[in-house]
């Protein structure tokens, strides 16, 4: 129950924000082509939209890194197994638990010195230039998305110790056509 709460929050996190900053975007572009016509100048010149750059961007490292959790949870990283798939099933067994456990350390150690980073921003007074937002609050994503994905590598580790599975995505498949089947040249 707990983990379909945590998977939800972090696909609507992920939807929220990049929907979010393609919508700040869009809106921004529109004003400032707006404010070149001189009917819309007026309406256009209101809204300052300066600080709509930076907050993307800080929208998208966040999206980033939750992401890349998301990425380990349902299998879409990008991973060469040329070779593993060449070995014994129970050598294939020991390198891909290997291969997890370092994603394990690596994403844990980068969890832990980003925290130590960000406990330390937070005793200073810096902001970030256009929203003037502590600086410390854009670089809370590094903690938080590295240790969702360490727990997410965890995750996956276990379920593979215990079936022998790991999550797998085909780039083919189409959420909603199940038991449909098109074929080439023929009327769909």
């Amino acid at each position: 129950m707990l983990l379909r709460i945590l998977d939800r929050l972090e696909e609507t996190l992920i939807a929220t924000l990049i929907g979010g900053a393609t919508l700040i975007i869009f809106l921004s572009v529109v004003l400032r082509y707006a404010a070149g016509f001189p009917l819309l100048y007026p309406i256009a010149s209101r809204f300052d939209m300066g600080w709509a750059q930076e907050l993307c961007i800080f929208m998208f490292i966040w999206m980033a890194k939750f992401g890349a959790a998301y990425g380990v949870r349902t299998g879409i990283h990008v991973g060469v197994d040329v070779l593993v798939k060449r070995l014994r099933p129970g050598r294939q067994k020991a390198v891909i638990l290997f291969g997890l456990m370092c994603g394990v350390l690596f994403t844990a150690v980068i969890g832990t010195m980003g925290a130590k980073f960000v406990y330390g921003l937070m005793g200073t007074d810096q902001t970030t230039p256009d929203l003037e937002w502590p600086s410390w609050i854009v670089y809370l994503c590094i903690p938080l998305g590295s240790y969702l994905m360490c727990f997410r590598f965890v995750q996956v580790a276990v379920h593979f110790w215990r079936t022998g599975e790991v999550p797998h995505h085909d780039a083919g498949h189409v959420e909603g056509l199940e038991g449909q089947k098109l074929e080439m040249g023929s009327p769909s």
